[in-house]
């Protein structure tokens, strides 16, 4: 049994802003089928791989006792922005993984014998699931998990241990969201189709970051100044009003900076100064380009018809394809 303020207090030194726990058991088979049987993973196939490791932590870790649940806070600016706050600094796997070496590092010294698994969103675990479980927090509306302390300005990870601690979780935070449908109604793709479900096929951070094809065109017109992910409905929620700075290796990079012109103009040189290391590489040196694209025709920018009619003739038949729409755009506001 091992006491819980040891391991928190190992947990807060390791970087984590967020520490609870809950007992590794099976989760209800509805959280994850209802939303795949429905098709709203899109493409992610992902997804449904390993279903039985992501429902019960067990067969992924045999021996799984608790589940040490992790947040860090990554908010920096209020300023909007072409690019996702969470996307504008360091890869979050990154810090998160190193965080959790420098975890499992105390764990050993202090409690030796004590083994683990750890998680961060990459892996069959579900990470919202065991967050509240373990106190820190809630599923909001969005589906985007809420904390009392930051909001929804975090990114989660997951330890697995094959020991007890002498102190779980009772379950979620008091949820605080009400009648509150602000994230809702201000979507501007309707990607939110129930309380906490979110159709990834509408959604702009799936368009934006995993879609590796055209856009649907139905989509575009809702892509002004947005070229990887989507912050509207944090944006608009009541409880990140008053958000807290995260930690120096959240800052944002240089990347953060540009506007969705210098975006969509870059050549590979920047991309290659810029992307490495952020989450931005996720998309590639193209589909930035092609987002840049369709974020242009979405804003009607005229002053971005040079840099349109040169990617008509990109490589890259997806940037092709999105700047020939975006100069249609043009040209209906011009008519």
């Amino acid at each position: 049994m091992l006491p819980s303020a040891r391991v928190r207090e190992l947990a807060i030194s390791a970087g984590f802003d967020l520490v609870g726990f809950a007992r590794a058991e099976p989760i209800d088979p509805r959280v994850l089928g209802d939303w795949l049987e429905q098709g709203f993973h899109a493409d992610l196939d992902w997804m449904a791989e390993h279903v039985a490791q992501r429902l019960d932590v067990a067969t992924l870790f045999p021996g799984a006792r608790t589940v040490i649940a992790l947040a860090c806070n990554y908010w920096h600016t209020d300023d909007p922005g072409p690019i996702a706050r969470y996307a504008r600094g360091r890869d979050y796997h990154a810090t998160l993984r190193d965080r959790l070496r420098a975890l499992r590092r105390g764990l050993r010294e202090a409690f030796p014998g004590v083994t683990d698994y750890g998680s961060v969103d990459a892996n069959p675990v579900m990470e919202k699931v065991w967050a509240a479980r373990a106190g820190l927090g809630y599923v909001g509306k969005h589906a985007c998990f809420i904390t009392p302390e930051f909001g929804s300005w975090v990114v989660l990870a997951v330890m697995i241990l094959d020991a007890d601690v002498d102190e779980l979780a009772s379950g979620p935070t008091e949820e605080r969201c009400g009648r509150c449908d602000l994230c809702v109604t201000s979507c501007p793709t309707g990607a939110i189709v129930a309380d906490r479900v979110v159709d990834a096929r509408a959604c702009l951070s799936y368009q934006t970051i995993e879609n590796e094809a055209v856009v649907p065109e139905p989509l575009r017109a809702a892509m002004p100044n947005l070229i990887f992910g989507c912050d509207i409905c944090q944006d608009v929620c009541p409880l990140n009003a008053t958000p807290v700075r995260a930690q120096v290796r959240f800052l944002p990079r240089e990347v953060a900076k540009a506007t969705v012109l210098e975006l969509a103009a870059m050549t590979k040189a920047q991309y290659d100064a810029w992307a490495p290391g952020t989450p931005l590489v996720r998309a590639g040196y193209d589909g930035l380009r092609r987002n840049a694209a369709y974020a242009l025709g979405a804003m009607k920018s005229v002053a971005a018809r040079e840099v349109l009619e040169r990617l008509t003739a990109d490589p890259d038949v997806r940037v092709r394809d999105a700047a020939t729409w975006a100069l249609a755009q043009l040209t209906a506001k011009t008519e």
